[in-house]
Order: C-alpha cells, then sequence, then structure tokens
C-alpha cells in the first residue's frame, strides 16, 4: 500500500475521518432532496461525489450546500473540450469550492494543462484527477471507439501524460490501481470507481474489486454508491466499509 494515505485521510478531515473512513467516496447519484438527506446521514468530513446528473439537476448549490453541511466535494464532471473552454469551466468550478475534479486525460496534456492554469488563475486549492479508461469499458468497447492500444497501456499512457501535464491523480479501474502506483509514485492521488463489497451486484461495470483489495493495492480512495445509498442503513453500510478498508490494511 501507498504513502499517500496518510495525505488522502487528512485530506478528509480529523477524527474518524483520518483513517478508513477518509477513504471512502460516497456517490450522490440521486435527485437533489435524496442526494442532502442521505448525506445527513453520513458522518461529517466525509467525501460525497457529485456526478453529471446531480450537478446538472440541482446546479452549482449542490456543492456549496455539500460544503457548507461540512462534507468534502468530488465533482465529477469529466470536463473534455478545447483547453480554452476547459480552463475557464475549471476557474469557474474551483471557486465553487470543489475538493477534487475531474477532466478526461483522452482531452490531450494541453487540455489537463490547461484545467490546472484556470484553477491557479483563481487561487483554487481544488485537485485535479485525470480519468484514463471509464470502468464500463472493456478491451472490446476501446477496439469499437479506434483504440488499437492494450486496455493496460491505454490506461497507463493516458495516466502518465496527464500527471506530467498537471493533473495532481487519476481515476481508473482497482484492477489498474497498483500498476498505475508504480507509474506515478507514492504522491499521486488513485480513485477507483468500479468497488463492490464482496458479495455484492456489480451493476454496470466490468472491472471491480472489493474497497480493502482496491486500497491495498495502491488506491488513495474508493467511489462506491449503491451498495451505501441504496442500503437500508446507510452509515452502517459505510462504516462496513471503512472497516474492510481498515482489515486489509492494517500493519
Amino acid at each position: 500500500m501507498s504513502e499517500m494515505a496518510g495525505g488522502v485521510a487528512g485530506a478528509a478531515g480529523d477524527g474518524d475521518m483520518a483513517g478508513a473512513a477518509g477513504r471512502v467516496i460516497v456517490a450522490l447519484d440521486l435527485p437533489e432532496g435524496e442526494a442532502l438527506a442521505l448525506a445527513d446521514m453520513l458522518p461529517r468530513g466525509a467525501w460525497l461525489k457529485v456526478g453529471m446528473t446531480l450537478f446538472y439537476a440541482a446546479g452549482p448549490r449542490i456543492v456549496t450546500e455539500l460544503k457548507a453541511r461540512g462534507f468534502h466535494v468530488f465533482l465529477d464532471l469529466k470536463l473534455h473540450d478545447i483547453p480554452h473552454q476547459v480552463r475557464a469551466a475549471s476557474a469557474v468550478l474551483g471557486e465553487l469550492g470543489a475538493d477534487l475534479l475531474t477532466v478526461h486525460g483522452a482531452g490531450g496534456a494541453d487540455m489537463v494543462a490547461a484545467a490546472r492554469e484556470g484553477l491557479t488563475r483563481v487561487g483554487a486549492p481544488t485537485k485535479i484527477l485525470a480519468v484514463t479508461v471509464l470502468t464500463s469499458m472493456d478491451a472490446a468497447g476501446l477496439e469499437q471507439i479506434g483504440v488499437g492500444r492494450a486496455l493496460p497501456d491505454q490506461v497507463r499512457e493516458l495516466a502518465r501524460a496527464s500527471y506530467a501535464a498537471g493533473a495532481d491523480g487519476v481515476i481508473c479501474s482497482p484492477l489498474e490501481a497498483g500498476d498505475l502506483r508504480g507509474v506515478l509514485g507514492p504522491e499521486a492521488l488513485i480513485v477507483t470507481p468500479g468497488v463492490r463489497p464482496a458479495g455484492a451486484d456489480i451493476g454496470d461495470q466490468s472491472r471491480v474489486a472489493t474497497p480493502g483489495a482496491a486500497v491495498k493495492d495502491g488506491a488513495s480512495h474508493v467511489v462506491v454508491g449503491r451498495p451505501i445509498t441504496q442500503a437500508a442503513d446507510p452509515a452502517a453500510a459505510f462504516e462496513a466499509i471503512a472497516a474492510d478498508i481498515r482489515g486489509n490494511n492494517a500493519h
């Protein structure tokens, strides 16, 4: 496991968020009212992911509202446009207070660098994560869109180029976390969706792992949605996932 554990936990806050719980990002793929109600069931200082559906429905206020309630916000909008647009959009989103922001590594090094420039311009401490290959895709999916490179090679090259261009880390499958930890080094953020507790339905994900295994292999954060948001007791489900990370990464 990488040395990134302390840095990630520190970013999430003190107390309970300074350990395994600080590695869990809850994906709020819900309508605004349900998302806020679910958030209120979770520990203050937890990480919450706001994706495109929630952001487009609720607008920027969802970020400011969650920040006001004491949460850390991962704004997963996967920016992918010409550098000029991404530079300006990143500045706006950074000023909202997002802690993490995603861009598509496939947009190229200039686009990733433009995102960094936008955040720097407004003095935002927001960190940038580059999406490598979506966890819903497999080798056949890459071939369909004309990518001839093998999937692991595509992930590795996008990660390396994005990190060199100013990203703080990457989004990748948990199955690639260990490889990318070796490629990017101990300081990089490596955030893995496609995480499911043992025995859970994998849904629309193709490349999955348990939370504890993902962190043990090098992930700094794991993103978990339905196993928490659809649980009868979301707080208990959150703690069970933190416990899985804790148990698999005890020294």
